[in-house]
């Protein structure tokens, strides 16, 4: 892979942020504050005074727009929290500016966008990274050493969880959100932990039961899959969009000598007892959730685009587990399972 943008030394490298929603916001403050590596320089979103809201707290500039923001010489990365919808395009830009890339999931709305990205970052010769931030998690990452290391045998049956909690308004969930948006974190963590294997069948079953009255406008809040795997393992994901309780990420791997566990949505190990019962505090959000591993792949692309090379996941694993995602619409649409679609 090319070296592309060397920027000033010491500095770290500069980034430009493309949306400055919810996540936006979180990623812009661990760019400007917390990631080695890095330094946040521009932000751009189209809604009025939105750019700006973000980026003067943070020392950076308000962009014009995309294209003010990929003409900026000091901008050698961009960090891409735009809508989903818009995902593909910008990737395709950035690269087509000689810009690293790093996009949020999902890296496109279908199999034929994210491979856009991937055409168009590899002949520019820029990064392109992808955030499954569960895999820069520091649970989920010693599991999945202990997968590769051996410690639990062959994975014979995995399982991955997300209950987001709460489903504050559904008139903004586009459909199929379930699969693409929220579970594929969960498809490319059964990816990952099942190395060197590939799926071979997927079965969904998905409803609207948190939200029922918007099931006529394919709002499904709720799903199971089950994963078949070409080396024999059998893999569950899980999600809703309802948890009272907290956001729940959670994962485990069984194997022919032995198990692993991951997750829990404790915020601290401090447990109070009292006549009422036992009560724990829990985690509400992914920002509280993974601001550690939100921070550790923004790092890791920071060090892919200084040092040139591709980083720990790229465009083809997001390719992987969007298959896997529009597998599992097929597979509601006609009631059976079905092949995902081969990556590259």
């Amino acid at each position: 892979m090319a070296h592309v943008g060397t920027g000033t030394s010491g500095r770290g490298v500069g980034v430009g942020l493309i949306g400055a929603g919810r996540i936006g916001a979180s990623h812009a403050g661990l760019l400007a504050t917390r990631v080695p590596g890095a330094r946040l320089v521009a932000v751009a979103d189209p809604r009025p005074g939105a750019a700006e809201a973000l980026a003067a707290p943070l020392g950076a500039r308000a962009a014009a727009g995309v294209d003010d923001l990929l003409a900026d010489p000091d901008v050698e990365a961009v960090v891409i929290t735009a809508s989903t919808e818009a995902h593909a395009d910008l990737v395709v830009a950035a690269a087509a500016a000689g810009k690293g890339v790093f996009c949020e999931k999902p890296a496109g709305m279908d199999l034929a966008d994210v491979e856009r990205g991937i055409a168009a970052t590899d002949a520019a010769g820029v990064v392109f990274q992808v955030g499954f931030n569960r895999r820069f998690d520091r649970s989920f990452a010693a599991a999945r050493a202990q997968v590769e290391a051996g410690a639990i045998g062959v994975p014979q049956l995995l399982r991955s969880v997300t209950r987001d909690p709460g489903l504050a308004d559904p008139t903004r969930v586009p459909p199929w959100a379930v699969f693409r948006l929220t579970l594929i974190h969960d498809f490319d963590t059964l990816l990952w932990m099942n190395p060197g294997a590939r799926p071979v069948s997927v079965y969904a079953v998905a409803d609207a039961l948190v939200a029922p009255g918007f099931r006529d406008a394919g709002l499904l809040d709720t799903a199971v899959v089950t994963i078949r795997f070409d080396n024999g393992a059998i893999a569950t994901a899980e999600a809703s969009f309802s948890a009272a309780y907290g956001y729940d990420v959670r994962g485990e791997v069984f194997g022919s000598a032995g198990m692993l566990t991951i997750g829990t949505t404790a915020s601290t190990s401090v447990v109070r007892h009292d006549a009422t019962g036992s009560h724990a505090a829990t985690v509400r959000s992914d920002v509280e959730l993974f601001g550690d591993a939100y921070t550790a792949e923004l790092a890791e692309f920071a060090a892919a685009v200084r040092g040139g090379r591709a980083p720990a996941v790229g465009g083809r694993d997001a390719h992987r587990a969007l298959a896997v995602a529009m597998a599992c619409i097929e597979s509601v649409r006609t009631g059976g399972p079905v092949a995902p679609a081969e990556s590259p």
